[in-house]
């Protein structure tokens, strides 16, 4: 492996510092003069057909400046999936129907909060009430009312993969196994609320401030509905407080604060309160997943047909991608000969599911790696070994979903096995103790073009300066994860220069260039690197340029930037300092600025992504055999993410992985009542703190990815998803019971116990 002055390095975080002293500025904290604040009227049934809306009473409130409809507006629908209109299917304010309870009706803007809450109370809204649909079953039934009109049967998706012989597959297998299993809708349960703050200029431009993963997204999507041509909308992304998904579509309240500050002609800032969160944030889809897997009597994957109906909710959002990404994730990890898969996405009146940590693939996988287990048990094959037998290995193609250009899945599998003691541990358990594991693949970022731009996938430009200095400027958005740093840190490390040498400027649609479709699918430290690389490769050609010129030097083989200098190989006399060479281009191109600009776009490797990470993980687990309560205490992980470029923003993206599996597996869960979300707050929803986190040992296993920048791919999202598994088959290995319905709550586990023993 190669040695890194800085990549591979614990550097701090850039913005540690600020967020330590408060000094970090989140949507909600900006003021602007003349500020109002702006507040939504909300569904309180679940489907109905709007009749009439009266908001006169509103508008006569004192301190009451606006108040909008559905009417009101443009009129025009959107959603992320631009490739194809008919996905289009939101409103920014209802116009025709409501279709969840929370789905958004009215605006108004006042003075205060006080006034905005009491002028939604003066609002009086006439709804023609019609039948709800709660599960995917009655919504795909003959004869059921329809949500959306162009969608008569409620499906608003259909996605297949096929390939092998699937009948052939089964015919030749020993051991086949069906099963069906039922994962639950999850909150992101970020701890900033959603807020947006807008305001218009005197030419009648908007500048949106708001928290987002996805600033150009917003910013096209929001000129769109506002009928506005997007380079009058400015879009900037402050601090963000957690995203996970939740945050990377254009949402009905950054349209309000928009339309409202161009009604008004003063600023206007929506926040969303912690309930509404709860009510209308988007979710990670529930799922009902079938599954079908034939074996060799030694192990060997023969065949497999999944089954996947996602509940999506109202509206589409991100549930196209999620359906089609599902049956991806099913054909990962292991070699399957003959695959089939059928997704179908399911309109429901409930708030709509969307993109979430992992994207598909915590279901997908749970049943993968559950059914692993039990077909384990089954065949008296270790759990470890069957896996080490199917793995997949870096050249394996999978027809229509990827070509894997680098894997250490076996490896991480191994160490996993190793840092856990896994067969002695498996040998000595004591009544109430469990172990298990679970395995992960997941892609760092996507190929395909759904969002329809023409602009590159990930873009850099680079200002160089004769004080040894250089500005970065990408769209690409940091919301928490580092992004910033470990950018920083690879351009640093290809330009030779310490991080104090470069100042960056991120996520402002009007000052950086486009574009960047944002963070998401654990797309940027590839996807920005690259663009960053080939930036740096522009401007190092004519540092090289002007320094071979001044000491005769061979251009593409004998220069290097290095330690704050441009210079020969090994021979810093031969160079000058990195701010001189910039001196000389400029004086060379009679004063003009270094200015140079990168792009990258991936080539097609399959129809998924560039690149794959992957990983297993082991949880050691006691249940308590009269409560039902389940413990974790302790989690190894073992997982291949290629090059490291910040081993500690790695160990903090792995551990938050393994915070969100532990709620997603035990605890976490909506409790809705026809159409109607009853957790509200954090005392109801279980999220795990920190007091609950259980001890937890990392490993990396060096790899390189030549997609990747300097080898890097993915790391933290994948792993989301194999610790519901391997909590699964600990709590097995205790108590005898599978779970197949997500959580796994005490009074599950006492009922498997209990039908165990009869």
């Amino acid at each position: 492996m190669q040695t890194y002055a800085i990549v591979g390095k614990n550097v701090p975080r850039n913005d540690a510092e600020a967020k330590a002293r408060g000094a970090a500025l989140y949507t909600d904290d900006l003021k602007l003069p003349g500020m109002l604040v702006g507040r939504i009227l909300r569904s309180p049934v679940a489907h109905a057909r709007i009749k009439h809306i009266d908001v006169s009473k509103a508008l006569a409130l004192p301190g009451v400046k606006c108040v909008i409809t559905g009417e009101d507006t443009p009129k025009v629908k959107y959603g992320n999936w631009r490739l194809f209109p008919d996905t289009q299917d939101e409103y920014p304010l209802a116009v025709d129907k409501v279709r969840f309870i929370g789905d958004e009706v009215a605006a108004v803007a006042a003075l205060d909060a006080d006034a905005a809450a009491e002028a939604l109370d003066l609002i009086e809204v006439e709804y023609e009430e019609l039948p709800g649909l709660f599960d995917t079953g009655a919504a795909t039934q003959e004869g059921a009312p329809v949500i959306h009109e162009y969608c008569p049967n409620n499906i608003s998706v259909n996605r297949k993969i096929q390939y092998g012989d699937i009948d052939k597959g089964f015919s030749e297998s020993d051991y086949i196994r069906e099963d069906t299993f039922h994962v639950h809708a999850v909150s992101h349960a970020y701890l900033e609320p959603c807020s947006s703050l807008a305001q218009v200029d005197l030419d009648g431009r908007i500048t949106l401030w708001t928290s987002t993963q996805t600033p150009y997204i917003v910013q096209c999507l929001l000129a769109s509905t506002l009928g506005m041509r997007e380079n009058d909308v400015r879009v900037i992304k402050p601090f963000v407080g957690g995203g996970f998904g939740g945050k990377m579509e254009l949402r009905p309240f950054e349209f309000c604060a928009a339309f409202l500050a161009k009604k008004t002609g003063r600023p206007v800032k929506f926040t969303l309160n912690r309930e509404e969160e709860f009510l209308t944030g988007r979710r990670r889809h529930a799922m009902t997943l079938h599954s079908k897997v034939g074996f060799k009597k030694d192990g060997t994957l023969m065949a497999k047909d999944l089954k996947i109906r996602l509940d999506g909710g109202a509206y589409n959002a991100m549930g196209p991608t999620a359906t089609f990404l599902c049956g991806n994730f099913g054909a990962m990890l292991y070699r399957y000969p003959n695959y089939r898969f059928l997704g179908e996405h399911v309109y429901t009146n409930k708030p709509p599911a969307s993109a979430m940590r992992g994207f598909g693939a915590p279901q997908s996988l749970y049943a993968t790696e559950v059914q692993m287990n039990m077909a384990a048990e089954e065949l008296g094959i270790d759990p470890v070994e069957i896996r080490l037998k199917n793995a997949q290995v870096t050249g394996d193609k999978i027809p229509d979903v990827a070509t894997i250009s680098s894997c250490a899945f076996k490896e991480s599998i191994q160490k996993v096995a190793e840092m856990s003691d896994w067969k002695n541990k498996r040998k000595n358990l004591k009544p109430g103790q469990g172990i298990g594991i679970g395995c992960y693949s997941f892609i760092s970022g996507g190929v395909f073009n759904w969002f329809n731009t023409q602009f590159p996938f990930s873009a850099a430009e680079i200002r160089a300066y004769a004080d040894g200095t250089v500005h970065y400027l990408t769209m690409a958005s940091d919301i928490g994860q580092g992004s910033d740093t470990v950018l920083k840190q690879i351009l640093a490390e290809e330009l030779g220069l310490r991080m104090e040498d470069i100042r960056i400027t991120s996520a402002d649609t009007a000052m950086t260039p486009q574009a960047d479709l944002g963070s998401w699918g654990s797309r940027v430290t590839l996807m920005a690197g690259n663009a960053i690389l080939d930036a740096a490769k522009k401007l190092k050609a004519q540092l090289f340029g002007a320094v071979s010129a001044r000491f005769n030097l061979n251009v593409i083989y004998e220069l290097e930037c290095k330690d704050g200098r441009v210079q020969a190989k090994g021979r810093p006399e031969k160079g000058v300092s990195f701010g001189e060479a910039v001196a000389m281009v400029q004086k060379a191109n009679r004063g003009e600025q270094v200015v140079v600009r990168g792009a990258y776009t991936p080539r097609d490797k399959g129809l998924v992504t560039p690149a794959f990470s992957f990983g297993a993980q082991v949880a050691e687990v006691e249940v308590d055999q009269e409560t039902g309560v389940a413990s974790v205490k302790q989690m190894w992980t073992a997982h291949d993410c290629g090059t490291v470029i910040n081993p500690k923003s790695v160990e903090g993206q792995l551990n938050g992985s393994i915070q969100m599996g532990l709620g997603y597996a035990l605890s976490e869960q909506f409790v809705m009542k026809d159409g109607q979300t009853l957790t509200t707050n954090f005392l109801d929803y279980k999220m795990p703190s920190a007091l609950d986190m259980p001890p937890s040992k990392v490993v990396h296993i060096d790899s390189y990815e030549p997609e990747g920048p300097m080898g890097a791919k993915e790391a933290g999202e994948g792993l989301v998803s194999p610790t519901a598994p391997a909590i699964a088959h600990a709590v097995h290995d205790a108590t005898g019971y599978w779970c197949k319905d997500l959580p796994i709550t005490p009074e599950k586990i006492l009922d498997g116990m209990k039908q165990n023993k009869k």
